[in-house]
């Protein structure tokens, strides 16, 4: 059966020919120009037999000399003098490996690509309630020699890395930009070029080849093996969600069909759409994305849905940086936050998700954040000019690595802290790789061009901050078996399941009433839920059974006291952990407990002995 291919092109000139090349040599075979009789306004297309265009290959490779087996063929179009790849191409390659300056003509186009079997896969279509977002760089994740994968700084290293992920509870990848760019555009000659141009684009948020995954993260054929991998995850019950980055330039009205493409040949569950004025509520409307998350810093779910309607399947999220410094704010010790944080721990907006996070691809890393009161990206080679001065960090004493024990202790309980007040928030967690086992970047906040050891996780931290990675995934298993930790909307002060108490309540030193002065860095926070028992791999509610915890937070450097809620009579509180060394009482008082500086408890309600 034969098969056409249909090129298009946005031209000017109308003098643009597609240059046919053999997918070994890169020798070129023949052209075929533009017909002007199949333009549609500036857009000139062309319809070519694919057995056609094998045959034409064949004649012209033996015309050369070649070998006439050979029928793959790669294609670039050419405009004057200036050759480039097809910006609508799904498949790319290049002599020039990663890093290597590249110009648009050192990449074509390939011209097939290879069928892929789904196997029967299908998307977990996660709620956002149960989603545990896991933000990474494809090379950055597995690249470092001591990833121990076989496929380094690949979809298919990723792959290999499922079950770590799911180790840690991960339901969901968020992929920074995996779509075709150059990561190294060649300086044009006599040009002054800055250090900025000599560096590499690591991180890929420029206008890109939108329609095909980069072949650099690929160990052989780029589709298949990013198709392998989202078929992987989505064996093990995972989601896929890819970062797409749009310039102010971009055409908005091609954003839809690029979208709709990713979903329908890859079968991705959701985009995190990155530029200004972006179409999101057109998007947001799309019939065909209905079933795709979708997350941008602004969805207007009323004029999305209406006024308080709540679409059957919630796929749309915010995505902003509210959470991230405000709560930076108060781990550090700033004053008069406590209402900020108690917004921040309840939001979850009736129609539409909320995205929480303390770190990302650009800022401090979580370790970062506690080693370090300035940025340090000097190895930019910007004279640290580049990134935000706004960090909300502090070094806990010392700036960098220190050696001090007294340091490191402090700087571990606040990474504690952190993790506790984000696992804990009502909204739907995300964390950025590495932050789960201390990994840094050096204090280099805007490390976009830094592919190397400043950006690849290095594993053997895993086991150096053993302490850190154990605590994370006991937050997440909290998290897991308490559903009133993740509602699907925002818990009111209400006592929806009649236990007696609300499902959410802030306390300060006294029960009830949370300390709103400009003082104030500290706050008790009393959460009520059917208790969640394990059954083999499952759980369970039991009915009858409630289930207590109280979070409380100290962000001062002194000890204070905070209020202990009463417990409905046969059930007293006990201590399950606390993140700081001098920590909090083991066994508090009927109504009360001090917390040592910079420290979070939580105390959980246990049955008291022989009352039934």
């Amino acid at each position: 059966m034969d098969h056409s291919y249909l090129f298009s092109l946005v031209s000017e000139t109308g003098a643009a020919q597609i240059v046919f090349f053999d997918a070994k040599t890169k020798q070129e075979l023949f052209r075929k120009a533009f017909p002007t009789k199949n333009r549609v306004g500036k857009v000139f297309r062309l319809a070519l037999s694919l057995e056609e265009l094998k045959e034409e290959a064949i004649k012209a490779i033996t015309l050369q000399g070649g070998t006439a087996g050979r029928k793959e063929l790669l294609y670039q179009f050419q405009e004057g003098d200036q050759r480039f790849p097809d910006p609508r191409g799904r498949a790319f390659v290049s002599d020039k490996k990663y890093g290597q300056e590249k110009l648009p003509s050192d990449v074509y186009t390939v011209l097939e690509v290879p069928g892929f079997d789904w196997k029967g896969s299908e998307n977990p279509k996660i709620p956002y309630e149960d989603s545990l977002i896991y933000c990474m760089h494809v090379r950055g994740f597995t690249k470092h020699a001591t990833s121990g994968v076989s496929h380094r700084g690949t979809f298919r290293g990723v792959a290999e890395k499922i079950p770590y992920l799911k180790e840690i509870g991960v339901t969901t990848l968020e992929f920074q930009p995996i779509y075709e760019f150059i990561e190294k555009p060649a300086r044009v000659a006599n040009q002054v070029s800055s250090l900025r141009e000599a560096k590499v684009n690591y991180w890929g948020y420029v206008q890109g080849y939108y329609l095909a995954p980069k072949a650099d993260y690929a160990s052989g054929e780029a589709t298949f093996e990013c198709k392998e991998m989202i078929r992987a995850l989505h064996e093990a019950g995972m989601e896929a969600v890819l970062q797409f980055y749009f310039p102010a330039q971009f055409n908005p009205m091609s954003i839809p069909e690029i979208l709709h493409y990713w979903v329908e040949e890859y079968h991705v569950d959701g985009f995190h759409l990155i530029g200004e004025n972006l179409p999101s509520e057109l998007l947001a409307k799309d019939p065909e994305l209905s079933e795709t998350k979708l997350w941008y810093y602004h969805m207007d779910a009323p004029a999305i849905y209406g006024r308080h309607e709540v679409p059957k399947y919630k796929n749309l999220a915010l995505l902003r940086d509210d959470f991230m410094y405000e709560v930076r704010r108060f781990l550090k010790g700033d004053e008069g936050l406590v209402p900020q944080l108690m917004q921040m721990i309840r939001e979850v907006p009736e129609s539409v998700g909320k995205i929480n996070y303390l770190t990302t691809y650009w800022g401090f890393t979580l370790m970062d954040m506690v080693s370090y009161d300035f940025k340090h990206n000097e190895a930019n080679g910007e004279e640290n000019h580049d990134g935000t001065d706004y960090n909300c960090s502090w070094n806990c004493g010392e700036e960098g690595p220190s050696k001090k024990k007294k340091v490191q202790r402090l700087r571990m309980a606040q990474m504690k802290n952190a993790l506790c007040l984000l696992l804990f928030a009502q909204g739907t967690p995300r964390i950025f790789m590495g932050d789960e086992f201390g990994n840094t970047q050096k204090g280099n906040n805007n490390p976009y061009c830094q592919d190397n050891e400043v950006t690849w996780l290095n594993w053997k931290n895993v086991e150096k901050h053993k302490e850190l990675f154990e605590f994370f995934k006991l937050l997440v298993n909290l998290r897991k078996e308490n559903a009133v930790l993740r509602p699907g909307t925002e818990s009111g002060m209400m006592d929806s399941i009649a236990c007696g108490y609300p499902e959410l309540s802030f306390h300060g030193e006294t029960a009830w009433k949370p300390q709103f002065e400009c003082y104030g860095r500290q706050l008790g926070v009393l959460y009520c839920g059917l208790y969640a028992r394990k059954k083999g791999e499952e759980y369970f509610d039991e009915k009858k059974s409630y289930n207590f915890l109280y979070l409380a937070v100290n962000a001062h450097w002194e000890s204070h006291r905070l209020a202990l809620p009463r417990l409905p009579k046969g059930m007293r509180w006990e201590l399950l952990f606390a993140t700081s060394d001098a920590g909090a009482e083991k066994e508090p008082a009927l109504d009360h407990v001090t917390l040592s500086g910079k420290t979070t408890a939580l105390y959980v309600s246990v049955v008291v002995k022989g009352f039934t």
